[in-house]
């Protein structure tokens, strides 16, 4: 049998008679600790611009470099018009043993320090019938700044898979187009459909240590705190390698080696 309470009726005569009681119990629930059963969140680290370093070195390619592959802009003939010069793909570029567009990154390590989107837009062209540049990095929330230089219509289409895709076209010298990534990503995918050859990736991080190694194979990431980090590289056609590193305050380490290729 029920008890005075035991109905609903009955529970909202306690809560007339006795509000203090009541009171005092939903209050003290609400001021016990919460179990959370995912990560719980930590407050970051501010970064001590007195005590941050840099860390740079050299992307290597150790096998055979392959010839350049030429690309037959004629199709479109606004392409013809917008690149004087043959153009060739940039999936592996490598001089004299040093590999282009790998995207060097810090994996761990940089995710307790607290870090700001940047004001700058990360700006990507199409110039020549093609993207400028072919690899590029951006912080979470910073916009991507996307420019049509042609006399042709171009399409930007990124296939990406934990950001919302989306599918723009741009008129020639049309206007800019401002999007952004909120969440981490690496190796995006960008192509236009309107020229099939054209193709260039994005890569989206919390933090901002992060380059590009350009034409020979030089990369260099300041500014970073001192501490122990795994420094990472991905490269499109290659693959991924990593390493792990220790800075000391004030530290600028040099001589970062990666190597990629048939002999890694």
């Amino acid at each position: 049998m029920l008890g005075p309470y035991g109905s609903a009726a009955g529970l909202l005569l306690a809560l007339w008679c006795f509000p203090p009681i009541f009171s005092s119990f939903i209050l003290g629930c609400q001021n016990q600790p919460t179990t959370l059963s995912g990560p719980v969140a930590r407050v970051a680290e501010p970064i001590d611009p007195a005590t941050v370093g840099s860390v740079s070195g050299t992307v290597t390619f150790t096998g055979t470099a392959p010839k350049p592959i030429a690309i037959d802009v004629g199709q479109d003939p606004a392409c013809s018009v917008a690149s004087k010069e043959q153009i060739f793909g940039e999936a592996l570029i490598a001089n004299d043993g040093k590999l282009a567009n790998a995207f060097v990154y810090v994996k761990r390590g940089a995710e307790k320090f607290a870090s700001t989107v940047p004001t700058e837009a990360a700006v990507l062209d199409q110039k020549g019938c093609r993207y400028e540049p072919h690899v590029l990095g951006l912080v979470t929330g910073q916009k991507l700044r996307i420019l049509n230089s042609d006399p042709a219509i171009h399409n930007v289409h990124p296939a990406a898979k934990n950001n919302q895709s989306w599918n723009i076209s741009q008129m020639p010298g049309g206007a800019p187009v401002e999007k952004t990534f909120a969440r981490e990503e690496l190796m995006v995918p960008v192509t236009c459909n309107q020229h099939p050859w054209m193709r260039m990736y994005v890569n989206v991080l919390r933090h901002p240590f992060f380059a590009i190694s350009d034409a020979g194979g030089r990369f260099e990431i300041r500014g970073l705190p001192p501490g122990d980090y795994t420094l990472a590289v991905v490269h499109e056609k290659l693959g991924t390698q990593e390493q792990q590193f220790k800075l000391a305050p004030r530290e600028t380490k040099r001589d970062v080696q990666f190597a990629l290729g048939s002999g890694k």
